[in-house]
């Protein structure tokens, strides 16, 4: 058997990290078994169906790596096959018209309140007479069309993450509504379960992978799968990914969509890799980091939690800052230059390359997210710095003043310049004031950056030479701390 598993989400918002996690769990699945994952749009709800979030979910997986193999495909092209799978239910009594109205329903349901009962639909228009029909045709009743569902029946499987789960028909809630109301001897819009059933037939899904909210639909939906005399695929249903209190992640929680988390400066790989400790964990528990292939060679179900997933901001920010931290000042750069652009710092990355590099190089060690760049980049990128209290306080102790007069007579004597060259200056400078070296370097870099705390001392000084900046910036240094 060829495992075939797909992830269907619905184009009426971004791509959810709830259902981002779906995903990355089919794909490592599929491929840890040599099987095919799919991607399918479910936007058989036309009103809030947008092709901005169909795109916004091919983009979103396609930044983290799940490329699928075969797919797009999308529900509302589908409608003949789900009208005529309907028509088959209805032909062969399992499904019928069903033209309780709204008012009727609502009554219904406060009767049932009232009585502190679950809410039901109680089945009262499966077994109309023609004449009981006409006459509420007659009215104008406009049907729904409901699946007939056992309440004697005992629905049971075997989830691959939950073991053994049963149901009663009498859970269900009464007959289900698969089709939408339409004019009599019309189909209307097709609904999720009689949809999503009709299209895992069709695709030959052999597992459905989901999260545990699903998991009274799989209920309903293994009566049509039943009924319609196909094979049931296997289910896993997957732990929700909580927040803080231990409640499902939803947009309260403020950013929740795979776009939102590219635009806040995590990459794609610490992003999936996060995505996989969601809910399982690797055979060798101390191992955190792991490329997607690397996590497929080892997924299996009996290592997905039962139990949700909580959200964890600060393992994500480390397992993003492992990842910046491996990456080359070229690729490096290639990421920052659009928050650079974004800050309005001239970078000119087409004729300044090496420079930017040599930048990425010296604050690389140190970026959690992205935008982390833009901080702690922005002495590099303008003329002159504010002096910090610290800086201020630094630059007014005793010999501060001459060590910096002494350096920048030094430089008007060193023609080229390096990380030795500067090294060489502050000891012939420590040596010269007779001072300790540390005041040389404390000093020197308030003057140079503004504060007594930042990035490579030397690397700073040689990025702010090659701009023709270290001069001025130590001259203005004087100004302002003798002024």
């Amino acid at each position: 058997m060829t495992v075939r598993v797909r992830i269907a989400p619905s184009p009426t918002g971004n791509l959810h990290i709830g259902t981002a996690r779906t995903a990355v769990f089919n794909w490592l699945f599929a491929r840890h078994h040599g099987g095919q994952f799919i991607l399918r749009i479910e936007d058989t709800d036309q009103t809030r169906s947008r092709p901005e979030y169909t795109q916004n979910i091919l983009d979103g997986l396609t930044w983290l790596g799940l490329n699928w193999d075969e797919g797009l495909v999308f529900q509302s092209k589908r409608f003949d096959l789900y009208h005529h799978t309907i028509q088959t239910l209805l032909d062969n009594g399992l499904a019928y018209y069903c033209y309780t109205t709204e008012d009727e329903l609502k009554a219904l349901r406060d009767a049932q309140k009232a009585r502190k009962e679950a809410p039901r639909y109680d089945n009262r228009h499966r077994n109309l007479t023609p004449e009981q029909r006409s006459a509420f045709e007659a009215e104008g009743r406009q049907p729904v069309i409901r699946f007939k569902i056992d309440d004697n029946r005992e629905i049971v499987w075997n989830d691959l993450v939950r073991g053994k789960l049963t149901w009663k028909g009498s859970d269900l809630g009464g007959d289900m509504v698969i089709a939408r109301a339409a004019s009599q001897g019309e189909i209307g819009q097709p609904l999720y379960n009689l949809a999503v059933v009709v299209d895992d037939m069709d695709m030959k899904i052999t597992h459905v992978i989901r999260g545990e909210d699903h998991i009274a639909n799989t209920a309903k939906q293994i009566l049509l799968y039943e009924a319609l005399g196909a094979t049931v695929p296997e289910f896993a249903h997957t732990p929700l990914i909580l927040n803080s209190q231990g409640q499902k992640l939803s947009k309260r929680d403020g950013v929740t969509s795979i776009s939102e988390f590219q635009n806040m400066g995590f990459v794609p790989e610490a992003m999936a890799n996060y995505m996989t400790l969601l809910g399982w964990s690797p055979p060798d528990s101390t191992q955190e980091i792991f490329t997607l292939d690397e996590a497929a060679q080892q997924f299996s179900f009996d290592r997905v939690n039962k139990a949700g997933a909580k959200f964890d901001w600060d393992k994500l920010d480390w397992l993003n800052s492992q990842y910046l931290h491996k990456k080359s000042p070229s690729e490096l750069v290639e990421l920052l230059i659009p928050y650079w652009q974004e800050a309005g710092y001239e970078i000119d990355p087409e004729n300044n390359r090496p420079w930017l590099e040599r930048l990425a190089a010296v604050i690389g060690p140190s970026l959690t997210r992205l935008p982390d760049a833009v901080e702690m980049t922005r002495l590099f990128f303008t003329d002159s710095v504010e002096l910090t209290p610290d800086a201020i306080e630094q630059l007014k102790k005793e010999g501060a003043t001459d060590v910096l007069n002494a350096v920048l007579e030094a430089l008007d004597n060193t023609p080229e310049f390096s990380p030795e060259t500067a090294g060489q200056i502050i000891k012939q400078v420590t040596k010269q004031q007779k001072v300790k070296k540390g005041l040389v370097m404390r000093s020197l870099r308030a003057g140079l950056t503004g504060d007594v705390h930042g990035p490579d001392l030397m690397e700073s000084w040689v990025l702010l030479h090659q701009k023709g900046q270290d001069k001025s910036r130590l001259q203005q240094a004087l100004s302002k701390v003798s002024s």
